[in-house]
């Protein structure tokens, strides 16, 4: 008779499982929304406060660091109190922060805000892909986390409208109130999407568990069939536990792997979106500038998120993930060495192509190398560390910048970040696992 997990993973995609991928998605545009309004926001605080580039940096790291807390701490959590609890209250607290940014009158205050805007933010994301990632069937589960990934690319393209249509005429305070949406957004959430029947299991609330799989084998016309057989429950266990887990014999690979690839990904990422239209502007491309450059960067992360979501499934995730680390390694190469406005938008486009596809890999391929009780904490630790990388590139880049000048500053910028993204391939191809067609785990041995 087949267990729980069992019989998630032999379910085909349904429409429930549709819209549960959808709404979780949605939350996840949100928080894309927050990111991708930041560095307009900020150029509009900075001239209306009168603020410096130093100050400005550390009010985009503030986000950062929040983040950095949020992803640690909701992931331990996440593990003891139920992925979608965290998925709520992480939605709350970032609409909260989000509300009070656009309150703000000093400088301190939207500090302080910002950090717990990235609080929520951070929190939500690895809980939100931990329980799609355990809700999916076998055969679509990496496909269907790399889908929902892919809504902060319509999350950045709504920023973006945000930025073009609103920030001119009603001030920056207006963006910050659009990212409180979010909170009405999460009674939806409270009532559509389940708890994870995995998580459920392994903390003794079999009946929760089998009436979640239930009602999804009803959605595919399939009757159900409980299996009375005992299944193993997690132990309880001090709070710091988990973290220790992580690095035990069974778990010590993966955790060095992923804590690797999310710390490559954030630096490069971090290292080329926040500062580029800066450094693009200041040599001259007036292109950065407008609206549409926005729009067709934009554009092109959904290709690139598709493609990975086509290949993960019919590749495996190993291989998808060395080609996409490759591949931003060598358009970033290409991007500092472009020299008019055409190859600034084509390599453009094969950077963001690429980079938005290994991001929708990564939250993939992560929750898949942890056992369930210690995967909210696995997929959590992995993106606060991670954020170390994304909190140190914007100070690292514009001094690797205004080191060696403009011209060379641009394209040194551009070789270190290219020789981030390979150094990941590198360490997937060397020391990473496949997890394709392979059943989640459940219980740390």
């Amino acid at each position: 008779m087949a267990t729980i997990s069992q019989r998630i993973e032999s379910l085909p995609m349904t429409r429930t499982t549709w819209v549960i991928l959808m709404l979780v998605g949605v939350g996840w545009m949100f928080d894309a929304m927050d990111q991708g309004m930041v560095s307009g926001v900020i150029a509009a605080i900075g001239t209306d406060w009168d603020l410096s580039k130093y100050q400005l940096s550390w009010l985009t790291s503030s986000g950062i660091f929040g983040m950095m807390i949020g992803a640690a701490l909701s992931g331990a959590i996440s593990d003891r109190l139920g992925r979608r609890t965290v998925i709520l209250y992480t939605l709350l607290i970032y609409s909260i922060g989000s509300f009070l940014c656009g309150l703000a009158t000093e400088y301190w205050m939207l500090i302080v805000f910002r950090f717990i805007t990235g609080f929520g933010l951070g929190g939500e994301l690895p809980a939100a892909a931990t329980l799609v990632s355990e809700l999916s069937p076998l055969k679509s589960r990496g496909r269907n986390v790399v889908i929902l990934e892919s809504f902060w690319a319509w999350g950045w393209l709504a920023a973006s409208l945000v930025a073009f249509l609103l920030i001119p005429s009603h001030g920056w305070r207006i963006a910050f109130f659009v990212g409180a949406v979010p909170a009405l957004f999460a009674a939806a959430l409270r009532f559509k999407v389940p708890e994870s029947p995995r998580f459920l299991e392994v903390n003794g609330r079999r009946e929760e568990a089998e009436k979640v799989v239930s009602g999804l084998e009803r959605a595919a016309g399939i009757e159900p069939c409980p299996d009375d057989s005992s299944s193993e429950v997690s132990e309880s266990r001090p709070w710091y536990e988990e973290f220790r887990l992580l690095w035990s014999r069974e778990n010590l690979r993966s955790t060095a792997v992923v804590w690797v690839i999310w710390f490559g990904v954030n630096f490069g990422y971090y290292g080329f979106v926040l500062w580029t239209p800066t450094f693009l502007t200041e040599q001259g491309f007036d292109i950065v500038k407008s609206f549409g450059y926005t729009v067709i960067m934009c554009l092109a992360q959904l290709p690139g998120y598709f493609s990975a979501a086509y290949l993960i499934e019919r590749w495996g995730r190993k291989p998808t993930l060395i080609l996409y680390f490759a591949g931003t390694a060598v358009a970033s190469w290409f991007f500092g060495h472009a020299d008019s406005e055409m190859m600034i938008l084509a390599f453009g486009c094969l950077l963001y192509f690429f980079a938005l596809g290994a991001w929708g890999a990564v939250y993939s391929y992560t929750p898949e190398v942890y056992p369930t009780d210690v995967r909210g904490s696995g997929n959590g630790w992995a993106s606060a560390f991670g954020r170390v990388g994304a909190f140190i590139a914007p100070f690292i880049v514009p001094v690797l910048y205004k080191s060696y000048g403009s011209d060379q500053g641009f394209v040194l910028v551009f070789v270190v970040l290219a020789l981030a993204f390979a150094a990941v391939a590198v360490v997937v191809a060397l020391f990473g696992r496949e997890t394709k067609g392979e059943s989640l785990k459940d219980i740390s041995r």
